[in-house]
């Protein structure tokens, strides 16, 4: 299979497991298509960038630094947030990571 389609399904499952808790507390549709469009990307990204790490502790800076401008933003609407977003970006991160290495590359 080509390995960007892959990837996409790799962001496209990434980003329904980030939204799924966010449409079941009912935020806000712009925050969940924020969110999806977000690790959709990531899924494309992460499986490309060829830094010498493991896979996933890639995937988790990888996302980790592409959630600063989202926390940058959202800490001071709602400081309880944080977690939430740092500890989807460390999981899902390293899924998108392992995920990438094992189907991809």
């Amino acid at each position: 299979m080509n390995p960007f389609l892959i990837a996409v399904l790799i962001g496209l499952a990434a980003g329904t497991i980030d939204v799924f808790p966010m449409l079941l507390m009912k935020l806000d549709k712009t925050a969940c298509i924020s969110a999806f469009l977000h690790y959709l990307v990531l899924g494309m990204l992460i499986p490309f960038v060829n830094w010498d790490l493991a896979p996933a502790v890639k995937g988790i800076l990888i996302s980790m630094l592409s959630a600063l401008p989202v926390l940058a933003l959202q800490l001071p609407k709602d400081k309880k947030s944080a977690v939430p977003i740092v500890l989807f970006s460390i999981a899902l991160g390293a899924a998108i990571g392992w995920a990438g290495s094992r189907f991809i590359i």
